[in-house]
């Protein structure tokens, strides 16, 4: 779809509770962000080491109303400005999802609008049109987060193919429990991200699973070595250098992701790479990233932070592509964890 084909006509609001975001957006002709609004719970699950799924539920159903009210103001717009209600209805925690889902086939009865239901995954593909009015598949995505890592050859705005997936442990469930081991508080992946840049990764030669010519991932024979490292060196008593293991972490993660999507790019002779989900604000990824597309020739495309992590910008952004192709949802839409794309 050309720069010129949008006009902003198309408002959709997307809500997003998969995990432990609160979040709702009004995006128009699925690139232009009117408002993005994020309720974020890391301090609520900090103490615990992770998400409690029900403690999130309950979050949600405390903020959802006030968020997706602040999402209309903020965009300038009401209720009968919007052209749909998109909402992601998995994957994720089910209690999460069930809290989205239930709100926006009330408020999609309530105001008589149209209901679509958006995967997650799809959601953080779309992600990469956001502020970007030109950009349309066919590309290649990496989508890396706390529990997917995959490999998708985007034909169409609505048609995927997946060359690879995880197998095991995903990246970013990989980081948080390196970080964990490490008594970094959560979110792991921004505290490994930051000690790494203190360490050298070099120091520690930690496998990297390559899975033969598969495209698949995975990380958690990674995550066991790491676990024996540590566990090796307080038997013996021996210093260890935090910053060396999260570095040296890291890399192992990170030459596999990009190894990995390079060689679905040239499996496909594809030469644009979008990369989202929470794992692509790893500056360790990006720059690896940006230094091997440039040699390889391949044109990277990565989201700002902000729509990398979970935003219902995104969700609002696939729920465009689904509005303009009829795919709507009605009452019986309903949360689905395992949710495949």
């Amino acid at each position: 779809m050309e720069g010129d084909d949008f006009t902003g006509d198309i408002r959709i609001l997307g809500i997003e509770t998969s995990c432990d975001e609160t979040a709702a957006a009004i995006v128009a002709d699925g690139c232009f962000v009117l408002s993005n609004v994020i309720f974020s719970q890391i301090d609520v699950h900090r103490v615990f080491g992770g998400v409690v799924p029900e403690i999130a539920a309950r979050n949600h159903v405390g903020k959802i109303d006030r968020v997706v009210q602040m999402a209309l103001d903020e965009a300038g717009i009401g209720l009968a400005d919007i052209s749909a209600v998109a909402v992601t209805h998995g994957p994720g925690l089910v209690g999460a999802l069930l809290v989205g889902v239930n709100f926006a086939k009330g408020l999609a009865f309530g105001a008589n609008l149209p209901l679509i239901g958006v995967n997650h995954l799809e959601g953080h593909i779309a992600s990469v049109y956001l502020e970007n009015a030109g950009f349309s598949p066919p590309f290649m995505t990496l989508i890396a987060s706390g529990g997917h890592s995959h490999l998708v050859y985007v034909k169409d705005f609505t048609e995927f193919e997946i060359l690879g997936k995880t197998v095991d442990d995903a990246a970013g469930e990989a980081f948080d429990k390196v970080a964990r081991s490490l008594n970094l508080p959560y979110p792991g992946g921004v505290e490994i991200d930051r000690l790494a840049k203190a360490g050298c990764a070099k120091s520690i030669n930690f496998p990297r699973s390559r899975l033969g010519d598969s495209l698949n991932f995975s990380f958690s024979g990674l995550k066991s070595a790491v676990l024996n490292f540590l566990n090796s060196a307080k038997m013996k008593g021996e210093d260890i250098s935090p910053a060396n293991i999260a570095a040296s972490f890291q890399e192992a993660v990170v030459e596999i992701l990009v190894e990995k999507s390079l060689r679905a790019c040239n499996l496909k002779d594809c030469g644009r790479l979008a990369v989202v989900g929470g794992v692509a604000c790893n500056s360790r990824l990006r720059a690896l990233l940006a230094e091997k597309c440039a040699e390889a020739g391949i044109a990277l495309h990565i989201p700002k932070p902000v729509y990398c992590t979970d935003n219902a910008a995104m969700i609002a952004a696939a729920g465009f592509h689904r509005f303009k192709s009829g795919d709507f949802a009605d009452s019986s839409l309903n949360a689905v964890p395992g949710l495949r794309i």
